[in-house]
């Protein structure tokens, strides 16, 4: 493989060709151009190509690369997301029942650090990218539970993860999320909820305990950000993005996660015991560990509280993000503050003894 493309604008036909053939023998690419970008974590880009010989490629791919900012990416570069990503697609995904999207390009640099992936573009395959606003359906969340069920009872015993999973990391931890906490606190406390500011707080004082606390449960590999900006509805079935941060953890914070920040408040209340019921069931049936009900409820309020730290870039309510951001972002915190009440969190985290 020649030399990671700095930018989506580089990927030329030359390179796109070589990159393709792997997984389309005999491709030829005539041209490549760049029809949308935009900065996120990473650079987001969707291309159009024109082919001498398409050999079953697709006319047009998602591209998702460091970014351009140099100070951005270095910063990103550091953790490791985009190499992991490429090698959840490249490694693991083929083995797996969760709905991901195509892989036609998935290479990183021999140091780890620069990466390009070529996924489908959901948009020609008439997926739907929520904007935040309407959660999963109960139907839909208890589709992704199994799928789920599936990931995290594959990678359940100790000695395949170290056979087949031995690149996943444990979860990433810093300072940032308690840094953002306090800016949110400090200068944004009337936009946040007394409860949420509780949390927020607390998660300052105590966050090597409340990590340590959530480590605690069966180990497996997890997805790790299971909130509704990382789905996709593919005509009914939910699908899963963004795998920068998976991590080996327990399963109930992908299970937690899901139901508190991408179903729909009204349905999460009404529906999470059965829910959490359907998991544990699906995990078991499919040889993962025994979680009983209640052990699984218990868990489910504790994990809880991480939609705090999750929010830690929302609650810095930046003046430059854009409508379709703040859309996003305004459900998003509403979901955790929500579910802080609602789980009598602090209660949970009493009885834990963190507070």
């Amino acid at each position: 493989m020649t030399e990671i493309p700095d930018d989506a604008a580089q990927i030329n036909p030359e390179w796109l060709s070589q990159a393709l053939e792997k997984r389309h023998p005999g491709v030829r690419v005539a041209a490549v151009e760049v029809i949308a970008r935009t900065e996120m974590t990473n650079s987001h880009a969707r291309l159009n190509v024109l082919y001498d010989e398409p050999a079953g490629a697709p006319a047009t791919f998602f591209c998702k690369m460091l970014p351009s900012s140099p100070k951005r990416r270095g910063l990103i570069a550091e953790t490791g997301m985009g190499p992991r990503e490429v090698r959840f697609y490249g490694d693991m995904a083929p083995d797996l029942k969760l709905r991901v999207p195509k892989t036609y390009v998935a290479e990183h640099d021999e140091q780890g650090v620069a990466f390009v992936l070529l996924i489908e573009d959901l948009v020609t395959t008439r997926c739907t990218i929520p904007d935040g606003r309407v959660g999963l359906t109960p139907e839909a969340t208890a589709g992704a539970l199994e799928d789920l069920a599936d990931l995290h009872a594959k990678f359940s015993s100790v000695n395949v993860r170290v056979e087949r999973a031995a690149w996943v990391p444990p979860p990433m931890e810093s300072d940032y999320g308690a840094v953002m906490l306090q800016h949110g606190l400090d200068n944004h406390r009337d936009r946040l909820s007394d409860c949420f500011a509780e949390h927020a707080a607390l998660y300052i004082e105590h966050r090597p305990a409340l990590h340590a606390l959530w480590q605690q449960g069966p180990q497996t590999v997890i997805h790790g950000d299971t909130h509704i900006g990382n789905l996709f509805d593919d005509h009914g079935r939910t699908g899963f993005l963004d795998w920068g941060i998976i991590n080996v953890s327990t399963p109930m914070r992908d299970v937690g996660y899901l139901l508190v920040m991408a179903m729909g408040i009204e349905d999460r209340r009404a529906h999470e015991r059965d829910l959490l019921g359907h998991y544990v069931d699906a995990l078991k049936a499919m040889g993962g560990p025994a979680i009983s009900p209640e052990q699984a409820w218990t868990s489910h309020r504790i994990h809880a509280a991480y939609s705090v730290p999750a929010c830690c870039q929302i609650v810095k309510f930046p003046d430059e993000a854009t409508a379709a951001r703040n859309i996003f972002a305004e459900a998003f915190l509403k979901r955790a503050e929500a579910a802080l009440e609602d789980l009598e969190v602090h209660d949970a985290l009493g009885k834990a003894g963190i507070v």
